[in-house]
């Protein structure tokens, strides 16, 4: 199964399930200004002293024993959302079509944390559909369910585009936990493999292990991290940026540090990093994203409406769908703020994270 970012031209740029082994499939030659990854040393800051960069080789591999073959993308959403799915299509089974089976279609999209007002979309769109086309088997009850929920998440459903500016800068936000640093690197090494060059911004500047962690990532993949102990994270993203114009940089990823909506003085310091990086670089960031753990439920749609009213985000990445119960949050999210989801990541792999397909997350749902 593929999922794609795509350029900004006829044909769409296709990153396959396991982008390390297979080969990329491009619908037009790549552009001058789509560099690899410069092995030379960075340069120098565009502050006296405001943050260092990182330039390093990439880590030779070391040879691993066989693993068992992977499963494909769409078995690993399946699996994921397992949980979800049981609760929502076992009721069907055996089901007479009568307000017992509607309660407990009701019961079971609620506490999968569809929300209220997309439940009630839901169930009032549904029995409509069974008396208009005169519904008689459970089956076909679920059927319908399907096409329903499938046009309240479709608005979800937008290409990540790459190619419209140079560099394409991303402000990515979130709060403690939600796999943001990690979910940085896994789209940094994507990118890769579309042959954009990347420097990431280790904007958390008050957690050690999320700067090691970006180091990481930038050694094993040969990308230029530019970091710095303490201090202000927006000249972090700053003086990212600027490396990225004089290099010729495809794209630039900003880390941020986690918070809390509810932090105002953290969720202040995010507008000022925004501000900051738009003077070094007018209409930047032309993305500005934010990642939610998928276990969190309403919470998550909670995240969505204070970030989107901080930040105005132009996109989201859910992650940790693997083994919950409360995938239904993306019917939430469509019905109340419909912000798109360009990737969700069910796993630790780099493939586990993928762009988000609503016919096939509705098939995992309803299966």
């Amino acid at each position: 199964m593929f999922s794609f970012f795509r350029k900004k031209t006829p044909e769409p740029v296709v990153i396959t399930a396991n982008p390390e082994v297979e080969e990329i499939k491009q619908g037009i030659s790549d552009t001058t200004n789509q560099q690899s990854i410069s092995n030379e040393a960075a340069i120098e800051p565009t502050r006296n002293n405001v943050a260092h960069q990182v330039s390093v080789e990439a880590v030779p591999e070391t040879a691993s024993p066989a693993a068992p073959a992977k499963l494909s993308w769409i078995a690993r959403l399946k699996q994921g959302l397992a949980k979800t799915s049981s609760n929502l299509t076992t009721l069907f089974i055996g089901a007479k079509i009568d307000d017992d089976l509607y309660e407990e279609l009701e019961a079971a999209l609620l506490t999968s944390d569809a929300g209220v007002e997309a439940t009630q979309h839901l169930l009032d769109n549904l029995k409509r559909k069974v008396r208009e086309e005169k519904l008689t088997e459970a089956e076909q009850v679920k059927a319908a369910l399907k096409v329903l929920l499938l046009d309240l998440l479709l608005p979800l459903q937008k290409p990540f585009e790459l190619g419209r500016y140079q560099p394409l800068v991303m402000m990515i936000a979130g709060v403690n936990g939600a796999g943001k640093t990690t979910t940085i690197g896994k789209l940094a090494k994507h990118m890769q493999v579309h042959n954009q060059s990347v420097v990431l911004a280790a904007g958390d500047t008050f957690r050690a292990a999320a700067r090691e962690q970006l180091m990481v990532w930038g050694e094993r993949n040969n990308i230029t991290v530019i970091a710095q102990e303490s201090g202000d994270p927006a000249a972090v993203a700053f003086d990212a940026v600027a490396s990225a114009k004089a290099r010729a940089t495809n794209v630039v990823m900003v880390d941020t540090a986690g918070r809390l909506p509810t932090q105002l003085h953290l969720m202040e310091e995010l507008k000022k990093i925004k501000r900051v990086i738009a003077k070094g670089m007018e209409g930047a960031p032309q993305e500005v994203l934010l990642v939610i753990d998928g276990n969190t439920g309403q919470n998550a749609l909670a995240q969505v409406k204070a970030f989107d009213d901080a930040l105005q985000l132009t996109g989201l990445i859910i992650t940790k769908l693997d083994g919950t119960a409360k995938g239904g949050v993306l019917a939430a999210i469509a019905k109340t703020r419909p912000i798109p989801v360009y990737f969700i990541g069910v796993g630790e792999q780099i493939e586990d994270l993928q762009a988000f397909d609503a016919q096939e997350f509705v098939d995992a749902l309803l299966n």
